[in-house]
């Protein structure tokens, strides 16, 4: 420690650089087999004497360069003095916002490097750039001993895990794989578990943070699972493996004779065929494992199915809900049309009763102005009868007194029938009946009289024609208004028909929709089944996976008591026991 402390100060020295006090502290603090300069801000000149330092075998195994603020050219300058080193096993490069040039290095360092078995690159920037990544994963690829690796908080996408995913195709020695915190998604999702599908070894996999489905997150858990017990088993073989063989060579070492010469042959005929069946299970356990493969990609088949279904199934129910929602826009645009027309049309109804009502009203005026001419006309007559015709004239002042009246209240009724023009008609056709009879009373009463009296009631008749004329007119107008308003309501009448096909038209694509809705329901329902059927083989099989390895455990189990049986049993051990 103290000769790297040392050579530390004469490169200084020797290249006129700074002497950096903080890392000289962190260099006396340090211990034997670590270098942990943490938190520091090193500089390219101290990245590169180290770098100088490293290019060297040290004693240092482990070192921590975390949170150093190395960026790209500060780490390229570190990472070429580690190239060829035999000494360094773990590598702390967390927090250094290492980018492209970065990444690069990184898997230059790994292609060349056969020690490193640790690397942490948490908290960079390894993914922003998707070709420096993939020179990254190359190097990855090429490495044959590193076994932990720590990618979090690196900002790795789809198109990273794509390259990621096929360098583990094809690594056989990385262990632990930690890439939470990233945007990996469903796409790399996907092609990390394809990846792990030919992989054996991944035992341990980080996946927290990165929006992948978690169908996914499940087959990927199965995998590292399968991948866990399989590492096991094989090195508990290996160790079993190696447990016999020893006590084989205990055995050729102790026994020179022939029965134990014919003993070891026996041995080692046993030994072989649990050997043979040994590798019957091993191929046991790949075809249950190829099945079990096959199984997922079905299920997985299946699933991305059932998601197409669905997201079709969505699609068209949106697309259903566009049209409903189009089709309800429209019907409120048209019942808002219908609703100005038929405002408009009132108020047309309305203008044209106003101006029939005032031009009633003027023929009103101008009958009462003809009737006032009559009544000066009557009132001159009346001035030249004669005295002894006071009785008649008194009867027929009577007479016209009551006409007068008559006339005045029928006149008044008219004004009130002509202001409600829809619901008077037949009071006015009373009324003119009753009129008519009066004057036919009356016209009784005068043919009695003289000659005057007969030119008064001729003229009375004319009066009558022209009143009968207006009252015809009156009739014909308001006949004319009931056709205009019983047109208009057939109009109204055809808009609600119109309005009825547009309620079943809504009708309709709402029962479309439910008849949608339950089919996709009845979908959901078939694939729920299907997958947990699929779920209980899987489980079946798992059981007997689990069985077999009991099975050749409990084969292990009788072998090593058949050597300890074997080895106790044997002349030599009986040899010592005498000895004893």
């Amino acid at each position: 420690m103290e000769d790297f402390r040392q050579t530390y100060l004469r490169l200084c020295k020797e290249r006129g650089v700074d002497i950096q006090e903080s890392v000289m502290v962190k260099l006396q603090e340090c211990s034997s087999s670590r270098l942990d300069v943490s938190g520091l801000s090193l500089s390219a000149d101290t990245c590169a004497l180290l770098a100088r330092l490293f290019q060297k075998d040290t004693f240092f195994s482990e070192v921590s360069l975390s949170d150093c603020m190395l960026g790209d050219e500060g780490a390229k300058v570190f990472l070429t003095g580690l190239f060829y080193n035999t000494t360094l096993k773990v590598l702390d490069l967390k927090g250094n916002n290492l980018k492209s040039s970065g990444a690069e290095m990184l898997g230059k360092l790994l292609a060349r490097n056969n020690t490193l078995t640790r690397l942490v690159l948490d908290w960079n920037a390894l993914g922003v750039w998707d070709e420096a990544f993939a020179v990254f994963c190359e190097g990855l690829g090429s490495n044959t001993v590193l076994t932990h690796l720590d990618l979090r908080n690196n900002q790795i996408n789809h198109h990273g895990m794509l390259a990621l995913a096929q360098t583990l195709r094809c690594n056989s020695c990385l262990k632990v794989l930690d890439l939470r915190w990233n945007n990996i998604g469903l796409l790399g999702g996907r092609c990390l578990l394809e990846a792990l599908q030919s992989n054996h070894c991944v035992e341990q996999l980080e996946l927290a943070g990165n929006n992948i489905p978690s169908d996914t997150l499940k087959a990927l858990e199965h995998i590292v699972g399968r991948n866990t017990d399989r590492q096991s088993t094989l090195r508990e073989s290996q160790s079993r493996t190696q447990v016999l063989n020893k006590e084989i060579q205990n055995l050729k070492q102790e026994k020179g004779r022939q029965d134990s010469v014919s003993r070891e042959g026996k041995l080692l005929r046993e030994i072989q065929n649990l050997t043979d069946t040994n590798v019957q299970l091993k191929n046991k356990v790949e075809e249950v494992e190829r099945k079990c493969k096959s199984q997922q990609q079905q299920l997985f088949e299946l699933k991305q199915e059932l998601t197409n279904s669905t997201a079709e199934l969505k699609l068209k129910l949106a697309q259903a809900e566009d049209r409903l929602e189009i089709e309800k826009r429209r019907f409120k645009q048209g019942m808002e049309d219908m609703d100005h027309l038929r405002q408009r049309e009132v108020e047309h109804v309305n203008r044209h009763l106003e101006e029939s009502e005032k031009a009633l009203q003027e023929r009103i005026f101008k009958l009462e102005g003809q009737r006032i001419q009559l009544e000066e006309d009557l009132s001159k007559a009346k001035a030249a009868c004669v005295a002894e015709r006071s009785q008649a004239e008194e009867e027929l002042s009577k007479a016209r007194v009551q006409a007068r009246q008559e006339q005045y209240e029928h006149v008044t009724s008219l004004e009130e029938k002509l202001r409600s023009a829809r619901t008077s008609l037949q009071e006015v056709q009373l009324h003119v009946s009753q009129q008519k009879q009066i004057i036919s009373e009356q016209q009784a009463k005068n043919s009695q009289q003289t000659i005057e009296t007969d030119s008064l009631r001729r003229r009375i008749d004319e009066l009558q024609q022209a009143l009968s004329g207006k009252d015809q007119e009156k009739v014909a107008e308001v006949s004319r208004v009931r056709g205009e308003l019983q047109e208009q309501i057939g109009h109204l009448e055809a808009e609600r028909i119109a309005q009825g096909g547009l309620k079943e038209k809504i009708s309709a694509l709402e029962r479309e929709m439910k008849v949608l809705s339950s089919n996709h329901r009845e979908a959901l329902l078939d694939k729920d089944s299907e997958m947990s059927s699929l779920l209980e083989k899987l489980r079946l099989k798992e059981a007997e996976i689990k069985r077999m390895r009991d099975d050749e455990a409990q084969r292990a189990t009788y072998l090593q008591n058949a050597i300890l049986t074997y080895v106790q049993g044997s002349p030599l051990a009986q040899y010592g026991s005498s000895k004893k």
